[in-house]
C-alpha cells in the first residue's frame, strides 16, 4: 500500500464517519427545551459553507462526484443543525399553548415532575 492510498482511505473513512458525528448533536438540539443556546449560529453557517463549497469544488474542478457528494451531506447536516436550532429558539421565545393554557413547554415540565 502506497501512501497515496493509506492516505485515499483515511480521508474516505473519517470523512464518511463524519457524517455520521451529526447525528448527536442533532439529537441534542431536537431534544433540547431552551432554545438551544449552545449553538453557534455563525460556527454552524460557516461549515455549512465550507462543506457546500468544497463539494462544488470537488464536482466542478477535480470531477469527483463522490467527493462532493460527501461534503455535499455534511453541509446538509450542518444546515439541519442550523434549522432545528432557529425551530428551537422560535419555540422557546413563542411557546405554544398547551391543554391546560400553559405554554406548551411549561406544561411539558410540569406535568413530567408529577
Amino acid at each position: 500500500m502506497t501512501l497515496a492510498d493509506l492516505s485515499f482511505y483515511l480521508f474516505t473513512i473519517f470523512n464518511g464517519l463524519r457524517v455520521f458525528s451529526y447525528l448527536p448533536q442533532i439529537v441534542r438540539v431536537a431534544r433540547d427545551r431552551h432554545g438551544a443556546s449552545a449553538i453557534s449560529y455563525a460556527t454552524w453557517l460557516l461549515w455549512t459553507g465550507a462543506n457546500a463549497t468544497t463539494g462544488l469544488y470537488a464536482h466542478i474542478n477535480l470531477h469527483d462526484n463522490m467527493l462532493a457528494v460527501i461534503n455535499w451531506l455534511n453541509a446538509a447536516c450542518c444546515v439541519l443543525v442550523v434549522a432545528l436550532t432557529a425551530y428551537k429558539r422560535h419555540r422557546a421565545h413563542f411557546p405554544v399553548e398547551g391543554a391546560a393554557g400553559r405554554p406548551e413547554s411549561t406544561a411539558l415540565m410540569v406535568d413530567n415532575v408529577c
